[in-house]
């Protein structure tokens, strides 16, 4: 079986599959600090839960934008799981698609993860839309391969700039105010978040689409995209599986030629 790691800036997702069915999935808030062991000792009551063991694991596949959690995840399936595991960015990594940035090493191992998921499910030009720690807008041509695209701070991150910044703003939760005119401060600010960045993501979308110069299909994904997919039809879907999806897709690209461990 294997294990898939998305390793994200405030959690990480540990899903296991066998073959193409996920057998079990789980979230855990991302902490640099972690060691290899650590994360032994977070999974193996979930797998016993689910009826399963390490032993049972006997592939992986890393996909992280935070580089000081990428040492210990290595070492985790090294130690615990036995194997050498795949990681999205390394050299003999084979995506499948090609990378048209100025810095191909630069884009985010999660964005190119997306890209490649995207493309299998969805035809024609595409804009990826994650909704986490940053919010990405990401162009797939018609062909899968990756065309760039926008980072905005997520949607948390301005409120709670907000709050940092203002000595007079408390700290809020991000949600849908009935009205656009705040009667206090609490509603005025959860107003400008919230209908501000509807106002974001309609803006970003229509001035790509107008750049690029044909038709693309948007797709929406992330742990926040389900209120804002709510509010706007310019999401064509929602998709909260896509990372995983994707790493599924590039490990078995890839795992034609066993990866023997590393001394």
């Amino acid at each position: 079986m294997l294990l898939a790691i998305d390793a994200g800036n405030t959690n990480i997702v540990f899903a296991v599959f066998d073959g193409n069915e996920m057998r079990a999935e789980w979230r855990a808030v991302t902490e640099t600090t972690r060691t290899a062991d650590e994360y032994a000792v977070l999974l193996n009551p979930l797998l016993q839960l689910q009826g399963l063991a390490f032993s049972d694991l006997d592939a992986a596949i890393i996909a992280t934008v935070v580089p000081q959690a990428l040492f210990d995840l290595r070492l985790f399936s090294r130690r615990y799981l036995n194997c050498e595991a795949l990681v999205v960015g390394d050299a003999d990594v084979d995506l499948g698609i090609e990378i048209h940035t100025d810095r191909p090493s630069a884009v985010g191992a999660d964005r190119l993860v997306n890209a490649v998921a995207a493309h299998e499910r969805y035809k024609g030009a595409l804009i990826v839309v994650d909704f986490g720690t940053a919010t990405t807008f990401d162009i797939v041509d018609e062909n899968g391969n990756y065309e760039g695209g926008v980072i905005a701070p997520g949607v948390n991150v301005s409120a709670e700039a907000l709050h940092q910044a203002a000595a007079m703003l408390p700290r809020v939760a991000v949600g849908r105010t009935q009205n656009v005119i705040g009667k206090d401060t609490v509603p005025a600010m959860q107003s400008g978040l919230f209908w501000g960045y509807v106002g974001l993501i309609e803006g970003l979308i229509t001035r790509i689409k107008e750049e690029y110069g044909k038709p693309m299909t948007v797709i929406g994904t992330g742990g926040l995209a389900t209120p804002f997919h709510r509010q706007t039809q310019m999401i064509d879907h929602l998709d909260h599986d896509l990372t995983i999806r994707g790493l599924i897709q590039i490990h078995a690209r890839n795992a034609k030629t066993p990866r023997a461990l590393k001394a």
